[in-house]
Formats: structure tokens, sequence, C-alpha cells
């Protein structure tokens, strides 16, 4: 069966990809390292590694069901799981290790609707939903940290600590929102009682504080694909998946 979008026609690389043909390359040539294209046994790979990757990104960009999607690449919907099986871990963005002396970084959680209600719960989206705590460089907006996926009930300053965010960032300055007390995270300053109005330099740290913080919202407005707003996959499948797009953002924002 014949497909109708291929990894070899550029026009199609960047609608189900994000990424520019030369993006995606490298997204490739980062699978090949990984080891994607090697032969093994079993059944062979009815696409080349590119179509296969494509696949990858398409599912997650529009969400569409293995029914939809596999006829798209002109194979069975077996195939288009398994692919999605074999890619999406080696997509995965690693946490970075080593952060720089002057490093600053932005922290928020961001609720994924989910129907593995296994490892979500309701929360006030008032839907089945993981909460995933994201972190940021405040310069460059590349994703560095993305802790682990906890249920949408659990409020964003222990699902710091629990998710393995806090851990992974250490002792690196770490900016919030107001959400985060108790943790030691930089956040805005807060009317003491009976104060009427903060002092005047504490309005203008915390107007600068949420111009920074805004970076981190957009970066999640980047990352909101599709199976990002439905998450159908059980398991790890959503973390793998806020993973991958995590490194597709990363690529689009180096190039």
């Amino acid at each position: 069966m014949a497909g109708v979008i291929t990894a070899s026609e550029p026009s199609w690389i960047a609608p189900f990809t994000g990424l520019s043909p030369r993006q995606f390359g490298k997204l490739v040539t980062h699978l090949r390292r990984k080891g994607a294209d090697m032969v093994r046994r079993g059944r062979p790979w009815s696409l080349p590694l590119e179509d296969r990757a494509l696949l990858v990104a398409a599912y997650w960009r529009t969400n569409l069901t293995m029914r939809q999607l596999a006829p798209l690449l002109g194979v069975p919907k077996s195939a288009a799981d398994r692919s999605i099986d074999h890619l999406g871990p080696m997509l995965a963005l690693r946490p970075r290790e080593r952060f720089g002396k002057n490093t600053v970084l932005l922290v928020d959680g961001t609720l994924v609707p989910t129907r593995d209600h296994t490892i979500a719960a309701k929360s006030k989206n008032y839907r089945y939903s993981t909460n995933h705590q994201v972190v940021i460089d405040a310069d460059t907006r590349l994703v560095v940290v993305v802790g682990r996926p906890l249920a949408g009930n659990r409020n964003d300053c222990k699902a710091w600590e629990e998710s393995g965010a806090k851990a992974a960032v250490g002792k690196t300055l770490t900016i919030a929102d107001g959400g985060y007390p108790g943790t030691g995270l930089v956040m805005p300053h807060r009317r003491e009682r009976g104060q009427a109005e903060p002092p005047d330099w504490k309005e203008q740290h915390n107007k600068f504080h949420k111009q920074v913080r805004a970076r981190v919202e957009h970066v999640f407005a980047r990352m909101t694909w599709k199976i990002l707003r439905d998450c159908r996959l059980k398991g790890e499948g959503v973390h793998q998946a806020m993973l991958g797009i995590a490194r597709m953002h990363n690529l689009a924002l180096v190039g």
C-alpha cells in the first residue's frame, strides 16, 4: 500500500514535525547514533528510518489514531504501533547534568490530560491529568529538565521535589511563580499581613519577575502539540512523548 506522506518529500516535513528539513535531518542522525537503524532479528521495518521518525512526530503533532495515521505512511496499524514504541524512548530528552555558574532557570508545572487513570487524577481542569514539571534555561529558553509525571491533583510545590526536577537542577538559581512556597525557589513578593500596598521596590521586582517567568509559558505554548491535549498513551507513554517533544522544541530553537 502506497503512503500519502513521506520524508523523502521535504514539503511534508515541516507540517508534521514543526522542523525544517535540515533540523529533521539532525533528528534522524541522532536516532542513527542511538542504533535505531541497526538490523535486528524478527520482522524487518517496512519503512526507512526517516519515514518512521516522521510517523512518530506526526503522531505527537496530530494525535491521530493508529487507524488514521498508518494509511498516511502506507503501513499496517501494527507497524505504526511498533515504530512509536521503538523510536519514542530514543527521542527522549536527557536532563542536563551540568549548569554554568551564572545560569538562571525557570520552572513551572503543566497539566497534560491523560486517559490512563492509573497515573492520572482529576485536577483543576476537571479532567484526568498528569502534572509535568518543566525547567528551562532563562537565557536560551531551551528545556533542560522534565520531571516524571505525577497525578494532576499534586500541587506544584510537592511535584517539584517528587518528580525529580529539584534533584536534577541541584543548587542552580531557579525562578518560579507563587505556587512554590517553602521550596527555596525565587518567587514574587507577597503583600504582608496588614500591609495596604507592597513597597515600590517589591512592585518593580515582581514586574520584572513576571516578565522573565513568561518565557516558560511561551515554551509551553510551543510544546502543546495535540498529543499533550488528550494523551491516549499508557504507562511511560505520556512521559516519553513529553521528553520527545521537548527535544524537538530544543532542536527547533537551535537549528
